[in-house]
């Protein structure tokens, strides 16, 4: 078993930045890849964001791209989000999930933290 606890969310205004993070436990976190998805209201859960687990290789979704930036923190079983430039259209619940490699879906998932953009 894997538990994943998320922080950092909250409530800022648009052009405005937040850092996330996720803290792993349970498992030898630095074998695993790491992702960052959302979910906005009423809509499905989306990809934003993945660390391999060297840290050398991320991954984005278009949405993000050049606006956020995934790192971590082997030595802390640390997963970060650093969100700049945020826009309305971010807000959402975050979740981290872990996964043991590329090729697995996604197997234990944070309980998330609500990230709100203001106009």
């Amino acid at each position: 078993q894997v538990q994943l606890v998320e922080s950092g969310g909250g409530l800022v205004q648009a052009g405005g930045s937040l850092r996330l993070s996720c803290v792993a436990s349970g498992r030898t976190f630095s074998y695993y890849r790491m992702g960052w998805f959302r979910q906005a209201p009423g809509k499905e859960r989306e990809f934003a964001a993945a660390i391999n687990w060297s840290g050398l290789s991320t991954y984005y979704a278009d949405s993000v791209k050049g606006r956020f930036t995934i790192s971590r923190d082997n030595a802390k079983n640390t997963v970060f989000l650093q969100m700049n430039s945020l826009k309305p259209t971010d807000t959402a619940v975050y979740y981290c999930a872990i996964k043991p490699n590329a090729a697995a879906v996604y197997q234990y998932w944070g309980q998330g933290t609500q990230v709100t953009v203001s106009s």
